[in-house]
């Protein structure tokens, strides 16, 4: 089987306005990086729109109009601080999460066992009713509501090893005992959750890293506290919020990952998932936003997904 991998033109058409990091460079960065020597046994597919039964799983139906008509006919507009839309950011938020359903369907299906979605907006900051931090839908979340309602699963993992905490997806968890939410991230850093001490109902793992943390923190959080909460979990599912701005090049944070942390990560989760999920990964795009760092990370990380495939 090879690795698949979703994303749409429509995911560089989504204009963040000048100097904003999370722009389409991103993304341009992430496919040449895909489309380079030892990846042409991947298998691309364009993502499909998500449907308003996939977004309202989370997402409340108000919530989701009041993003879309948001979207401005020309120039920009904000949602937030930090949420840009532009005319091409509704089709783009709904590709990036309808990728994330696309690759669920299609590794539950057992037409894969691992894929990746290269899109844009990312989505882990996104609560149920609030948008934040780049994001309008939370695509980690939607994809494993989805994975629950459409698939009778009964238990996800969402790992989040962006350098930000996925407070959206925290959010989405708090209290749903068949989702596990697992974060490792820079802390005191945006949005200032994330701290140990929030546990839901006893589904939710944060392992907060001190600002200069690197190699050895890393191998020995997931060694020590994410990979054992996990294996107890044992999903049937594992989904990754593939965020590459912990990387030590990144200008939007401060730990010193490198791409060998990235291949050791993705390489034990791989583990993971073969004892437990079947060896079913669906990872997406999350930050990162060093162009050269990003595009090697990415690249490092599935290459591991290829060769787990």
């Amino acid at each position: 089987m090879s690795t698949l991998i979703y994303s749409h033109a429509a995911c560089s058409r989504h204009d963040t306005g000048p100097g904003h990091p999370e722009s389409a460079a991103r993304l341009s960065a992430v496919l040449e990086a895909l489309k380079g020597p030892g990846f042409e046994g991947l298998a691309w597919r364009e993502a499909p729109e998500a449907s308003m039964e996939q977004l309202t799983r989370l997402h409340p139906l108000d919530y989701v109009e009041r993003v879309l008509a948001a979207v401005p006919a020309r120039g920009h507009v904000a949602l937030d601080g930090d949420t840009v839309l532009s005319p091409g950011s509704g089709e783009a938020a709904l590709r990036a999460a309808g990728a994330a359903c696309a690759a669920v369907d299609a590794v539950l299906g057992g037409e894969a066992r691992t894929a990746f979605c290269a899109t844009r907006p990312p989505g882990h900051h996104a609560e149920p009713a609030i948008s934040m931090g780049f994001c309008m839908f939370n695509n980690a979340a939607v994809a494993a509501f989805h994975a629950l309602a459409a698939h009778g699963l009964t238990r996800v993992a969402v790992i989040d090893f962006d350098v930000h905490h996925g407070n959206g997806t925290q959010a989405a968890f708090l209290d749903r005992p068949d989702c596990q939410y697992l974060s490792s991230h820079q802390s005191p850093l945006y949005p200032g959750t994330g701290h140990r001490s929030e546990q839901g109902v006893g589904n939710i793992v944060n392992v907060p890293l001190a600002a200069s943390s690197g190699s050895a923190e890393i191998r020995y959080a997931w060694s020590k506290q994410l990979e054992p909460a996990l294996r107890e979990f044992a999903p049937e599912l594992i989904i990754v919020s593939a965020g590459f701005d912990a990387h030590y090049m990144d200008p939007l944070a401060g730990l010193n990952f490198t791409e060998d942390d990235y291949r050791w990560l993705t390489r034990k989760i791989l583990a993971v998932a073969a004892d437990c999920a079947g060896g079913r990964v669906v990872s997406m795009l999350e930050g990162g936003y060093n162009l050269e760092a990003l595009g090697s990370c990415v690249a490092v990380h599935v290459q591991e997904l290829q060769g787990a495939a």
